[in-house]
């Protein structure tokens, strides 16, 4: 295969910058705030929301070249990178978290994954965790008989995620007060709050439980960009429980959401960032006249079948 890759914004057209949506909401209004939705999920429908903002500038630094690139069993990145491969024509390659999958059918998630051409690697879980030990990712890189590969992360955070997700706040530059957008690996609460103007604040609300959010932001900042970088703060209450993990409560929560506004929330993510935007709005965080925008980073897809077990 010739060392190149189309364009992915040439060749994909997707949509931006994403849609910008006012819904009206008494969680809200009762105190002064205004509700916006940044729809990122509509950016485009195989490469939704921060898949795509994350993944664009890698695929350009990858020249055509195989992508190897790390997931859970229902990992929304790996499907999202596994449909670029077959939408650009280069060969993806995804390491899955657990050797015991081998054994067992596909899920929904990983059979996508496999039609869409991306080659499944699984690994037991002690040599995914230490995938990023130099050594490790020698052995996986062997494993995979591919000659020259380009890595990209789990959850496809690096420096060039970060750089690509930018365009996020500076799409949101003048619009909103307050930015806040739900948090797995760190790199779109980077970028995000890279491209925001003086004046405004992003808010990232952590997904999985371990407070190692904010050292993950300050990393990639540094990488991207040369240092910490715009106005940020986390708020980790809101993960129910780990990745992936939820309520009964949340579950309403997020039935009644879309009841109200005739929005998809996806439950991994989004769900857990709307419901922590209404705690805060009741605590009183906003003042009166805010306007937080909420970034829709995807769309309902299964993923929530992922225990992380």
């Amino acid at each position: 295969m010739p060392q190149t890759t189309p364009d992915p914004a040439a060749t994909l057209r997707p949509r931006l910058p994403s849609p910008l949506e006012q819904v009206e909401d008494n969680r809200f209004s009762r105190y002064g705030v205004r509700l916006l939705l940044k729809r990122d999920d509509l950016i485009h429908p195989d490469l939704p929301g921060n898949k795509w903002r994350k993944l664009a500038p890698n695929l350009r630094a990858a020249a055509g070249r195989p992508v190897l690139t790390f997931g859970g069993a229902y990992s929304n990145h790996l499907r999202a990178t596994a449909a670029a491969g077959r939408l650009l024509g280069f060969r993806t390659i995804g390491v899955v978290r657990g050797d015991e999958l081998a054994k067992r059918p596909l899920n929904p998630s990983l059979a996508r994954c496999a039609a869409d051409g991306m080659r499944l690697l699984f690994v037991d879980r002690t040599t995914y965790r230490t995938k990023d030990d130099p050594a490790v990712l020698a052995r996986i890189r062997e494993q995979t008989g591919a000659d020259d590969v380009y890595v990209v992360p789990e959850g496809g955070s690096n420096a060039l995620a970060a750089t690509g997700c930018a365009e996020l706040g500076r799409e949101l530059r003048g619009l909103a007060d307050v930015v806040a957008v739900a948090c797995g690996t760190g790199g779109t609460l980077a970028g995000l709050a890279a491209g925001l103007d003086d004046g405004q604040r992003a808010v990232g609300f952590p997904v999985l439980r371990g407070g190692f959010m904010a050292e993950a932001v300050r990393s990639l900042q540094h990488a991207a960009f040369g240092g910490p970088v715009g106005d940020w703060s986390l708020d980790e209450r809101f993960h129910f429980g780990g990745y992936a993990r939820t309520t009964p409560g949340l579950e309403r929560f997020a039935a009644d959401f879309e009841a109200r506004h005739k929005v998809p929330v996806e439950r991994v993510y989004v769900a857990k960032l709307l419901h922590g935007l209404v705690g805060l709005a009741a605590e009183g965080a906003f003042a009166p006249g805010t306007t937080v925008a909420a970034v829709v980073t995807g769309q309902e897809d299964g993923s929530a079948l992922d225990r992380r077990a």
